[in-house]
């Protein structure tokens, strides 16, 4: 408990722009984040810990230089880290792709490449559409899938953080995960 109320003060405080509170909320909260990314990359075979690292480090300057830092709590937190990765990781994928059809796209460092292998592309890119289009139909559902899959929160934290019962969460848990399969299947193939 005591953890998680130092990382709510140190969001708090980074986010009014105290500097020495970024370095201590990374000092916090980067096993956890080393976690996330882990998650995030739970397509790919092999576990690069470069890799994973270099996702880690990436989306949480994406997240330190973001403007607005309105983190309520942790588990806020790391559901913007988590969707921060998922962003880098199709943005990835879609330069990958593009390079593949000859379109003159720049050449991506290694680190940048492995990533998200080239052959894995074409799934992420897939699940990232997929969630938006559900996103579209019911936000809720997408969120869900978001904080269990990408971030790994429980039913409980997923149910905190969206003010929702856990026999809700579970049942539309069960239903968006039915509805992504079945879209990623039929865009694959």
């Amino acid at each position: 408990m005591v953890l998680s109320e130092n990382i709510t003060r140190l969001l708090t405080e980074a986010s009014e722009g105290n500097s020495t509170a970024e370095k201590q909320l990374m000092d916090l909260v980067y096993n956890q984040l080393h976690v996330l990314a882990q998650k995030n990359r739970q397509f790919w075979t092999g576990n690069e810990t470069l890799n994973t690292t270099a996702l880690v480090h990436e989306a949480y300057i994406k997240l330190i230089q973001q403007k607005d830092k309105n983190w309520e709590n942790r588990v806020h937190f790391f559901a913007f880290a988590s969707r921060a990765m998922r962003c880098i990781l199709v943005d990835h994928a879609k330069r990958q792709k593009a390079g593949k059809r000859g379109s003159g796209a720049e050449n991506m460092p290694l680190n940048e490449m492995l990533l998200c292998p080239e052959e894995k592309s074409d799934e992420v890119i897939a699940l990232d559409e997929a969630l938006q289009r559900l996103a579209v139909i019911d936000e809720a559902h997408s969120k869900i899938v978001e904080y269990r899959f990408f971030c790994g929160f429980n039913i409980e934290e997923t149910a905190g953080l969206m003010g929702i019962s856990p026999a809700t969460v579970k049942r539309n848990w069960s239903m968006a995960r039915s509805w992504l399969y079945r879209e990623i299947r039929s865009s694959i193939t």
